[in-house]
C-alpha cells in the first residue's frame, strides 16, 4: 500500500483501490489521473488505496488483478474494474457513476 487519502474507510462514500506496477509511466499517469478526479468530483467523500503489486503481490492475487494499472471501485454499489492509465476521464466517471462536469478541462482534451 503506497498511500491512503480521503476519509477513513468507515465514512468514505467511495472506496477505490488502484493497482499499479512501480513507477512506470502508465502507473504514474494513473495515479495522477485518479487523484485529480477524486479531488474534483469526490472531495471529502472517498478513500483511495494505491497498491504497488511489485511490493504487495499477495494483494493483487487476492483481488484477482491480471493487468496494471487497474482501478477497482469497491463501493458504492457493485465492484467494478477499469484497466488503463485512467486518461479517458469519461470512462472513469462512468465507472464511478458520476455525471461529468461540463467545465472539466480534461473532458475536452
Amino acid at each position: 500500500m503506497e498511500s491512503e487519502e480521503g476519509q477513513a474507510a468507515a465514512g468514505a462514500e467511495y472506496v477505490l483501490h488502484l493497482y499499479i506496477t512501480g513507477a512506470t509511466p502508465n502507473s504514474a499517469r494513473a495515479v495522477q489521473n485518479i487523484k485529480e478526479i477524486c479531488e474534483r468530483y469526490l472531495a471529502g467523500r472517498y478513500e483511495l488505496q494505491i497498491v504497488d503489486i511489485y511490493q504487495q503481490p499477495e494483494l493483487a492475487r487476492e483481488a484477482r488483478i491480471i493487468a496494471a494499472p487497474t482501478l477497482v471501485k469497491r463501493s458504492p454499489g457493485l465492484t467494478r474494474w477499469l484497466v488503463g492509465d485512467l486518461s479517458e476521464r469519461r470512462r472513469v466517471l462512468t465507472l464511478l457513476g458520476i455525471a461529468p462536469d461540463p467545465n472539466d478541462p480534461y473532458l475536452h482534451g
